[in-house]
């Protein structure tokens, strides 16, 4: 891996989980120390995230972190909704017995670091890994990349968000659910249940948002 991709996952890593303020321009120096980088990867890096719309690029003045704002949370939210559900239905129309073991086996992962709350990390890889399994036979490697992107940028708002154990622990309880129902091929069901998923989550991520 090259330095200019170990800034960039380690930069996107810090910018979904919060580490800069939302609005806050990044100062190259802090950067470069930071991470202990020189100026030519880290600008690489910093221009791929402008691309993928994790920072805002601004015209010879560098770089800042996007507000987090409510309409366009919103729009994440109704784009999951309708990717994911597309992909979710592809995915148990394709599905075969080796994706059903290793949905399992992630739905058991996270299952067991959901026991473990003190790792919140952790919790936060094995779940990405549960819904990447969940839709990855759809067939459609351009629409998962779509939805690699917009999970990117819901987490950025739900990881920002307080706590809310109660929808926490529903949204728990519907990985269980969605495994249940992939398996029985059940797809109007367990596609309407990721619909629910998502907005229950939006529940949780909005509260980000300080234009309310």
């Amino acid at each position: 891996m090259t330095a200019a991709s170990q800034i960039y996952a380690a930069l996107k890593r810090d910018l979904i989980n919060g580490r800069f303020t939302a609005g806050e321009k990044l100062a190259i120096n802090a950067l470069k120390q930071h991470y202990r980088v020189g100026l030519s990867p880290l600008r690489e890096a910093l221009n791929r995230l402008s691309a993928y719309g994790l920072l805002e690029q601004e015209n010879q003045r560098g770089f800042r972190v996007p507000a987090l704002a409510r309409a366009e949370l919103d729009d994440i939210a109704q784009l999951r909704q309708r990717f994911e559900g597309q992909a979710l239905e592809q995915a148990l129309a394709r599905g075969g017995e080796r994706w059903e073991a290793e949905l399992l086996a992630a739905y058991h992962r996270l299952k067991r670091a959901d026991e473990t709350p003190g790792d919140l990390e952790h919790w936060e890889q094995m779940h990405l890994q549960f819904h990447r399994h969940l839709l990855e036979p759809c067939g459609s490697r351009w629409l998962l990349r779509f939805i690699e992107q917009l999970h990117d940028q819901f987490d950025r708002y739900r990881r920002m968000a307080p706590a809310n154990p109660a929808i926490r622990s529903t949204l728990n309880t519907q990985h269980a659910e969605l495994v249940e129902l992939a398996l029985a091929r059940r797809i109007e069901a367990a596609r309407d249940l990721l619909h629910e998923h998502i907005r229950l989550s939006y529940e949780v991520a909005k509260e980000a948002c300080r234009d309310g």
